[in-house]
């Protein structure tokens, strides 16, 4: 996907979040986030905003500290977390394509790193501010999706801090049924190591349309189908929250 297009989701994303946000009212519990209001989710996103977007402005080549999140709640907070959304989007929208900042995952530039993890951090948490607000939260394209499950098997679960291994080597096969994209996700004692093919024998195998593996990867849906050893898929969800 091209950097223009992550831009377009996240800005589409985050007004969405934000109108579920403003309807649900702060006070809201989160389903999807049993420890969390809808006030928790603003301040969280916005706070991310704010930092993602200060690594471009001001050019920051180390990790720095996300910062603390502002004391507001209420329409005052709606208020700031929209703020924040807009000047990311502003940001990466006249970023140079050359920018030079840092990133926390592969990517061929740290332009299209932000931009397309903040547009799976906004979709992620846009679901979470229309489970909010009761009925069913609005779709996610199977593009992006399929994107977004790539980003999490080869990019957030390959690194070191990674929880989910095995004593002994196994394999896990996931699989979309909409948009004919499969990974192989080999564990074991180390981090896993994901490709994007179907090679080898697998344990036990996650599918089901891109949008729902998206979200159940995400912990924030049950996985659509499960076969063979479904203790993978346990480990999976026990043990993958980044």
């Amino acid at each position: 996907m091209e950097t223009g297009r992550y831009v377009e989701i996240l800005d589409r994303e985050g007004r969405a979040l934000a109108s579920a946000a403003e309807r649900a009212g702060t006070g809201a519990k989160v389903p999807t986030c049993p420890d969390w209001q809808v006030r928790d989710l603003l301040r969280h996103t916005g706070t991310v905003h704010r930092w993602a977007a200060s690594y471009l402005r001001e050019g920051h080549t180390e990790r720095r500290p996300l910062g603390d999140p502002p004391e507001l709640d209420g329409p005052e907070l709606v208020a700031w977390y929209r703020e924040e959304h807009r000047r990311l989007v502003d940001t990466l929208a006249g970023a140079a394509p050359d920018v030079t900042c840092w990133a926390f995952l592969p990517a061929p530039s740290p332009l299209e790193f932000w931009a397309r993890r903040q547009a799976h951090e906004t979709a992620v948490h846009r679901f979470d501010a229309e489970a909010a607000l009761g009925g069913t939260p609005g779709r996610v394209e199977g593009d992006f999706a399929t994107d977004g499950i790539d980003e999490l098997l080869r990019g957030f679960q390959a690194r070191s801090r990674s929880r989910v291994r095995t004593d002994e080597p196994r394999a896990l096969r996931v699989r979309t049924t909409d948009t004919d994209a499969v990974w192989t996700v080999r564990l074991s004692p180390e981090p896993p190591v994901t490709t994007r093919d179907a090679s080898g024998g697998a344990d036990c195998e996650l599918s089901g349309r891109a949008e729902e593996l998206y979200l159940a990867l995400w912990n924030r849906l049950p996985v659509p189908s499960v076969t063979g050893d479904r203790a993978l898929a346990a480990l999976w969800r026990e043990r993958s929250a980044v």
